[in-house]
């Protein structure tokens, strides 16, 4: 809570704009720091959490750092000294951001890990799916249907610790299947900062030298995907290899009704982003949050919140990710001759 009342300056980074903003002294505030707001993703979490914090009577100030740690790192100091009652993190490198939970804390600010784990720290909560699962559900969908041959794992960014888990979900299930000779492991490499152009030079790479003798692409998320259903494409192999993906972006729910994406996994946002709000406002006020769960960061076991992801496919699209209203009938099968769209 706000003792007297303040005035903020907010500094926006690259742009030079400056804007002053009165609060009132009961007004809670919470600061918002994302790692970027370049993925579809991520601009739907912005756009849920403020609706649902302002529902609730908080306002929230947002920066984004373009993946860029000493950004980030500069953005969540200046929220801090704006007076803000709780910080929510979505740290590019969770290890780099776990030091601003020291400086908040200094400052009586508490801090929420949102989606992506804070490392090597004393953060106060964790929200997020259940990360390792999202890798199970991954390779257990590619082995139901390839239990054997040439398997490509497609990384995501190395710096961010939830693509760590999603490998270890991933290898929960392939290890037996590796072990016993059944799959072979042609190539492991990880994507930079998550982006589609770097997972398409990767698999062009990986194409190249297999001689185009890939089954199946292990890759962690949506963009992830894209890129390298791209590479694909160039050697007509899309909708051949099978490619997993995460997220249930618009454009890979296209892919995967229109067959050359295998599945994705749908997070419901709209969860995730609502619950985060609400353990936000809850910690501002001092008031009790429930956690169903703990994740180690390195330094303790942080009291979490997980939600549960889902597994889609063309089968289950309506079900699922139309139904809840995340997307679209008529965006997701656009491209989709109509008499084969499915009934609502």
């Amino acid at each position: 809570m706000k003792k007297i009342f303040a005035i903020l300056t907010l500094v926006m980074l690259f742009t030079g704009l400056v804007v002053t903003e009165a609060l009132a002294d009961d007004e809670l505030v919470i600061g918002l720091s994302m790692d970027n707001l370049r993925l579809e993703r991520w601009q739907h979490d912005r756009d849920i959490f403020v609706k649902r914090a302002e529902e609730l009577g908080a306002k929230v100030l947002v920066q984004s750092a373009n993946s860029d740690d000493m950004v980030q790192l500069s953005q969540a100091e200046n929220l801090i000294t704006q007076g803000i009652d709780v910080l929510v993190v979505v740290p590019h490198n969770g290890k780099i951001m776990g030091s601003i939970v020291r400086e908040a804390h200094r400052n009586g600010v508490k801090v929420l890990a949102y989606d992506r784990l804070l490392m090597d720290c004393d953060v106060d909560h964790y929200i997020s799916f259940d990360n390792i699962r999202v890798g199970e559900l991954q390779a257990q969908y590619l082995v139901d249907r390839k239990p054997s041959g040439k398997y490509f794992l497609l990384g995501g960014s190395p710096t961010d610790n939830n693509a760590k888990l999603f490998r270890q979900g991933q290898m929960n299930v392939l290890n037996p299947y590796i072990e016993r000779g059944d799959i072979e492991v042609v190539g492991d490499q990880w994507a930079k900062d998550w982006l589609p152009q770097e997972a398409m030079k990767i698999i062009e790479n990986a194409l190249t030298a297999n001689n185009n003798d890939i089954d199946v692409i292990v890759a962690s998320n949506d963009s992830t995907a894209g890129g390298a259903i791209e590479a694909l494409a160039e050697q007509n192999l899309d909708g051949k290899v099978l490619v997993s993906g995460q997220d249930a972006d618009l454009a890979a729910c296209q892919r995967v009704v229109e067959g050359t994406q295998t599945m994705t996994i749908y997070k419901p946002i709209s969860k995730l982003a609502n619950r985060a709000a609400e353990v936000a406002v809850a910690m501002a006020k001092g008031e009790e949050v429930k956690t169903n769960g703990k994740v180690n960061n390195g330094k303790i076991d942080v009291p979490s919140i997980l939600l549960e992801p889902i597994a889609v496919d063309k089968d289950n699209m309506v079900e699922t990710i139309i139904k809840d209203g995340f997307h679209s009938l008529e965006d997701v099968y656009k491209n989709v001759p109509r008499e084969e769209w499915p009934e609502l």
